[in-house]
């Protein structure tokens, strides 16, 4: 085919001639922009090399020398494309359906691990399960009041029980919207005041009566007690107070606010329950006579007493996915996968560094939110290197990176405070103590360490004191110098020398001094 640059063209074309246009195949015509509106072409274009090209027929030529193609030729060539763009777009969906399905599991895993609800049922805590069940139903259904304390370590499982035991409770039809809550904190209030303004506002009680607005903290706990006082076992709406961090409501003045809680629930007036949940064995101890006559002595304690293999049950659970996952297909895989990895041998022994090291859940949950984390759509599984990372993200001493940023001289001197632990086997010293043992060993390696001031090694080591790596065993005395104050290392010797392993430039000699096992004589 000839090139149609020679062709007889309109004045609008020689006027403007625009963009030209490159055909397919070799005798294929370059047009410009306006000529191909004139030839009328269908179809579309299409790109190689950088070039536009023509992929389909002219219908009409409008001038002669204009290239006709058949039909079923343009349908060839159009269909040539076809595949590939299709099967971009079919990987592009199925992507966009695997990240969906990724989203909604971190959702679901992310909201059980950081919420205090268990999946499942609870682990090794069955009867006090079914002990706080029908205390509490005692109060809802019968209109009992009841006071009971759930005592247990940290991470045992104290909230978890009691919101799956309230979860259950509300399922039922008789308790259903006819139970008031109340939950109270330690660490927000402070004092007998501030909780019963909580109160107040939790039960949304009106302390409004005609023109006159109750101020004053006895003023309010009346009001609060007579509106509790009013009513009956079969009229009134049952109250559960919730008092998380009970030990510090103890240390309120004279105990007030506990003192009619528990006198409330002694009476036989408004159903109300009172739980308290703490950590310290001796609460009791800690409670004034006239609390402690008035308290119901109902203990409900919690310990962490399952085994290793039931451990690895909860691990599995845990991670799972719920049976009403919408795609069924990944819920499966993902399950299979975490069946897998609870049978690796590398995998449990990281659970196991993990169990002797705490048997709490809420360590557990931790540990699987940082490998879950490292979940994405090209990496969709969890896998065993992911729980290795985890474990050493979370076992990571939060000291020993602090020493990885020392200077060589600060470095110096923990080193020699780790070799006055090891002579005096952890008896206190102070910084004079610390600065003659530098001395010993800049005398013997004096080529490779600087001889510093003593006013510079006083500067590092207050350095070390601010970074809460030394700490003062006593109050400072103004009279006393500072020389001479008795510290404490809160450095072992195994921090000490994994931090010096992964130290940059870290001095030969200097290494070689902390790993000898006496000090420089």
């Amino acid at each position: 085919m000839a090139r149609l640059g020679s062709a007889r063209r309109s004045p609008l074309h020689r006027a403007a001639p625009g963009p030209r246009v490159q055909g397919r195949g070799g005798g294929a015509p370059c047009l410009s922009v306006p000529e191909l509106w004139q030839c009328r072409w269908l179809w579309g274009f299409g790109l190689r090399g950088g070039q536009l090209l023509l992929l389909a027929h002219c219908r009409k030529p409008a001038f002669p020398g204009c290239p006709t193609r058949s039909s079923a030729e343009a349908r060839t060539r159009v269909s040539r494309i076809k595949p590939s763009a299709m099967s971009k777009r079919k990987a592009k969906e199925s992507g966009g359906a695997n990240g969906e399905c990724i989203s909604q599991a971190q959702k679901i895993l992310r909201e059980r691990f950081c919420h205090h609800c268990a999946a499942g049922r609870l682990f090794g805590i069955e009867h006090q399960y079914r002990h706080l069940l029908d205390l509490l139903k005692r109060t809802t259904v019968h209109g009992e009041s009841n006071s009971a304390l759930i005592i247990g370590p940290r991470g045992s499982g104290k909230t978890a029980l009691l919101n799956c035991v309230l979860k259950e409770l509300k399922e039922m039809k008789q308790v259903r919207g006819n139970l008031l809550e109340v939950r109270l904190n330690g660490l927000l209030q402070t004092n007998d005041k501030v909780a019963l303004k909580e109160i107040t506002r939790q039960l949304n009680l009106e302390n409004v009566v005609g023109d006159k607005v109750f101020g004053s903290f006895a003023e309010n706990l009346a009001f609060l007690l007579e509106a509790l006082r009013k009513g009956d076992r079969t009229s009134s709406c049952p109250v559960l107070f919730i008092l998380d961090e009970f030990d510090l409501f103890v240390h309120h003045k004279n105990q007030t606010l506990l003192y009619n809680l528990f006198d409330i629930s002694q009476s036989a007036q408004t159903p109300v329950t009172v739980i308290g949940l703490t950590c310290r064995q001796d609460i009791l101890e800690l409670l004034e006579k006239r609390v402690k006559s008035r308290f119901s002595h109902r203990q409900i304690y919690l310990m962490n007493s399952f085994d290793f293999k039931q451990y690895i049950k909860i691990f599995k659970e845990q991670l799972a996915l719920p049976a009403d996952f919408p795609d069924k297909s990944f819920a499966q895989k993902w399950n299979t996968n975490v069946q897998h990895l609870s049978e690796d041998k590398t995998v449990q022994d990281v659970l196991q560094n993990l169990f002797h090291h705490s048997k709490d859940l809420r360590t557990l949950h931790l540990f699987l939110m940082l490998a879950l984390s490292n979940v994405t759509v090209h990496h969709p599984l969890i896998t065993a290197s992911d729980l290795h990372e985890a474990s050493k993200q979370y076992r990571t001493d939060s000291r020993a990176n602090i020493v990885h940023g020392l200077s060589v001289l600060e470095i110096c001197l923990i080193i020699a405070m780790k070799h006055l632990n090891d002579v005096y086997e952890g008896e206190p010293f102070n910084f004079q103590m610390v600065y003659n043992e530098f001395q010993k060993f800049i005398q013997r390696k004096a080529h490779c360490m600087y001889n510093f001031e003593k006013p510079v090694v006083m500067k590092a080591f207050e350095h070390l004191l601010q970074l809460e790596l030394v700490k003062p065993i006593e109050r400072p005395n103004i009279r006393a110098q500072r020389e001479y104050l008795l510290m404490k290392l809160l450095l072992d010797s195994t921090q000490i020398m994994d931090a010096l392993q992964v130290y940059p430039n870290c001095p030969v000699d200097v290494k070689q001094w902390a790993a000898s096992s006496l000090s420089w004589l």
